[in-house]
Parts: structure tokens; sequence; C-alpha cells
């Protein structure tokens, strides 16, 4: 029996960016099209919904809790992934309930979530709160961590890692460098289980995107945690510490969601040379940082480099003012 459900499209495209190359000659640039899974807009939280989900219906819950920002990619993704095992889905989301719903928020409302607004709370503090309640009212309930960052979800990386590393097979391409956003862990745990046990040769450059802490714990921790308890379950032999955890944060001090000059300029760059978009909050940052990285020559030249486009597009039309 298959331990995921399946949710979205895969695998998802690999292309080469081939005007945006042009424009920077010492590297050649690849995408990978995480934004193209197809659970309502796609997204890479996908991959971890199909093996978290699969584990809810295994426990047979009802019920799905989850946490996240307003315009949490996470959240609409949960919701979607709910509508269609026949879960309910509550959503506790920070902030205070807005006039109108817009971007990732209206289209959770849409597919069917219980919205709860829980103001300085954006990262589920409140979720073993609203997990009782629940099920003192006879729900069984499966409770999702902020971004779905548990060793569960962060299968679904483990997994991508296999994937990628058979499209670079199918390609005759060897990727030398991951750019990717990083923020509440999963899926940069998932990467490094996936490339150890996959022998993917590429180094991965993860680009911080919140710079607060998720409970108390950093987002390094959170990484080690997850990557500890998958090389116990997978039996991978490490012996990884803190400081083998590497993780960007040269982009990250405007703070979580603060729309800058870079990310409007990354948003711009590539819509306007290939067509595809990003979103202001993750991949407009972390695309931001890969161009620095390739413009300054931080990495040696002549480089494959991977984007890994992790999806987001209903957040632009939240921050249509920042972005005209």
């Amino acid at each position: 029996m298959s331990n995921k459900f399946d949710l979205g499209f895969f695998p998802t495209p690999l292309q080469e960016l081939k005007r945006l190359s042009k424009k920077y000659p010492d590297y050649t640039i690849f995408i990978k099209r995480d934004d193209q899974t197809g659970l309502a807009s796609g997204g890479n939280k996908t991959r971890k919904l199909e093996y978290l989900i699969k584990q809810a219906l295994n426990e047979n819950c009802d019920t799905v809790i989850t946490a996240g920002a307003q315009q949490s990619n996470h959240c609409r993704q949960t919701a979607a992934a709910c509508a269609i095992a026949g879960l309910n889905c509550h959503l506790l989301l920070g902030g205070e309930k807005p006039d109108i719903y817009d971007g990732n928020l209206l289209l959770s409302s849409i597919l069917g979530a219980d919205i709860h607004f829980t103001g300085n709370n954006r990262k589920g503090e409140d979720l073993e709160t609203l997990q009782n309640t629940l099920e003192h009212k006879g729900n069984k309930c499966f409770v999702i961590p902020y971004g779905g960052s548990n060793f569960t979800g962060a299968m679904g990386f483990v997994n991508a890692a296999k994937e990628l590393k058979q499209q670079c097979n199918e390609q005759n391409l060897k990727i030398d460098y991951i750019f990717f956003a990083s923020s509440s862990g999963g899926m940069q745990a998932g990467l490094t289980l996936g490339k150890e046990i996959y022998q993917l040769p590429a180094k991965l450059i993860p680009i911080s995107i919140d710079k607060d802490e998720t409970n108390g714990l950093s987002l390094e921790n959170v990484v080690l945690n997850i990557i500890k308890e998958g090389s116990k379950k997978l039996k991978i032999k490490n012996n990884i510490q803190l400081a083998d955890i590497y993780l960007n944060r040269d982009y990250d001090k405007d703070g979580y969601g603060v729309v800058t000059t870079n990310e409007t300029e990354a948003i711009n760059a590539l819509a306007t040379n290939e067509g595809i978009l990003l979103d202001p909050v993750y991949t407009g940052r972390a695309f931001y940082g890969m161009l620095d990285f390739l413009k300054k020559k931080r990495i040696p030249t002549n480089a494959n480099v991977l984007f890994w486009h992790t999806g987001g597009l209903p957040a632009i039309f939240k921050y249509a003012n920042e972005l005209r």
C-alpha cells in the first residue's frame, strides 16, 4: 500500500531559463516548476501534503488543523487537499479578520476551510487549544505543524530529490547548485536527506525568508531535528550537527512578508524574460538572492544553477500595491 495520497501532477517540469541565462553568461540557469503541482494553483506544499493527508486517513481522522499567515500557501493547499480527501479543514491564521478576503485567504475560504484568526500567533501557537475544543465536540483531529514541516511532510522532498535525479539523468544534466526559499524547514530537511539517499551532487543554497523563530526554535534547529529523525527512520548513517545546517540569511533582514525593491526586481526579471510568475513573499526573495549570487559571482562560474520554484501565485494579488 502506498504511503502517500495522490494530490498533484508529478514530475513537475525541469526547464532551462534561456533568456535569463544569456543575461548571466557565466552560468546556465534552470528552474524546477513546483508552482505547477496543480493543487488549487500549485505549490511545493502539495508534496508534503501527499504524505501528511495519507497519515491522517490512516489514523481515521475526520478533521485536519494547521496554521500559518493569512497569505499562507501551505494553508491554501491544505484546504484543497482536505476537500479532495473528504476531511474537515480548520486553519489558524495570524492577524485580525479583514473586511475583504483576497489572495490565498480568499482561496482557502472558497475551498471550504473553517478559518480562525489568531492575532500575533501565525506559527501554530494555538493548535493544541483548537484541537482540544474540536475533540471535545467529537471530532478526531490530525494536526499538521506550521508549514507541514515535520518528518512526514519532509518525505515529500526526499521523494522530490529522487524525481530530480531521474530528470537530470534523462536530460543528461548535472546540477551544481540548488537555490530555494527556506521558511519552515521541511523542504530543506527533505532535500538534504534525499540528496544523501539518491546521491544528488548539487549543493543546496537555501535562502532564509523569515528571521523569526518557530515556537522558540531557530530554523536551523527545526531543520536539524527533522534530519535527525529522518536519518534514524530511513537508516542513514550520518553525524550531522547544527553547524552543518547551511542557511543563507543575507536577504531576510526586512522581515517576513515585507516586499522591497529586491522582491519586485526579481519578480519583474523572471516575468519579463521567461513569462514565469514568482510570489512576493517566498520565491521573489529567494530568486533575488540567487541572482545576487550570480551577479557577484559568489559561486564558481560555468555552473549549472537550479531555482526550485515553490509556487505562491495567489499572494501576488494581496500585494498588488507594492508590486505596481
